[in-house]
């Protein structure tokens, strides 16, 4: 490997607000991302060597989406500039494109390293996928881009994937073993270590903040810090661990809709770069460059 294995964990709309009763960030027990930003994650955020508050919205109007999001996040391209507008949800087929071509897993695939999706996918969904008629997010259309293989519930029985709810008890399947999220982070760890690169997804920060369900959202912040927590077990002293986002949400109950604020970047196992992450963009160089990789397309 070049550079220490990276596990990049993708949160969904968990962005830096102020303290209030509307932010559940300010009462969930999260001593791992505490750690992580050296702060609670509250607006104001100060700027540390290894974790940043991040623009989401990229000088572009309108609130910030998923599928533009997502998109500059994995390609260090500003995608909500390239649509002309924050694009929800699933990207269309001109950023489906620019992830294939110039995503981070189809850089580094061409180099030669290693990359992992550690989610598990339910067997209906590889289905769907394998037939084209699978609504792919970011995240996925980048695998899919650079060939890397999708897991399903067989992999997550022999604990070499992750569920995105991260014990598997939304599977409903007698087959998959519940593990607690400290365990769901120690498997992506190690699972991390087999690998260059490696991500995983969750997704329940953004339902609960779309939901507005205060105990909902609290329990989701506490098991994704549990789930670091355990992460950063294994890879401690032998990788990268790194948490990210790609637009507010959780932290304003009161709105049930993304927000404007900036959301957090905190790592642990590498150096701080030469300079300041400012936006989305300046996440995929960032690990770029811990992996060795030069800047630009993957040829």
């Amino acid at each position: 490997m070049a550079g220490s294995p990276v596990l990049m964990v993708f949160v969904d709309g968990l962005g830096l607000g102020a303290p209030g009763p509307a932010n559940p960030l300010a009462v969930a027990r999260t001593p791992c991302i505490d750690g992580l930003c050296g702060q609670r994650p509250l607006w104001p955020f100060a700027p540390l060597p290894n974790a940043w508050a991040l623009d989401a919205c990229l000088g572009v109007p309108g609130i910030p989406q998923s599928a533009t999001g997502q998109t500059t996040l994995l390609t260090g391209v500003n995608a909500a500039r390239l649509e002309g507008r924050h694009r929800r949800a699933y990207p269309s087929r001109q950023l489906q494109t620019l992830l294939a071509r110039e995503g981070l897993p189809a850089r580094l695939v061409a180099r030669g390293r290693r990359v992992a999706f550690i989610n598990a996918f339910r067997a209906g969904s590889l289905e769907r996928i394998a037939l084209g008629t699978y609504p792919a997010t970011a995240t996925t259309c980048a695998m899919l881009g650079a060939a890397v293989p999708l897991r399903g519930v067989a992999e997550l029985v022999s604990a070499g994937a992750v569920y995105h709810d991260l014990s598997g008890e939304g599977l409903q399947d007698p087959e998959v073993i519940l593990v607690t999220p400290g365990e769901a982070g120690r498997r992506a760890g190690h699972i991390a270590l087999r690998y260059d690169f490696s991500l995983f997804e969750y997704f329940l920060t953004d339902l609960a903040g779309h939901r507005r369900e205060m105990g909902w959202a609290v329990s989701c912040l506490e098991a994704l810090d549990a789930f670091l927590g355990g992460a950063l077990e294994v890879l401690s002293g032998r990788g990268v661990l790194m948490l990210c986002s790609d637009h507010g949400n959780v932290e304003d109950l009161g709105t049930g809709e993304h927000t404007l604020n900036p959301v957090p970047l905190a790592w642990t196992g590498s150096p701080p770069p030469a300079g300041p992450p400012v936006s989305l963009v300046d996440v995929a160089p960032l690990i770029l460059s811990w992996l060795g990789v030069p800047p630009g397309g993957p040829g």
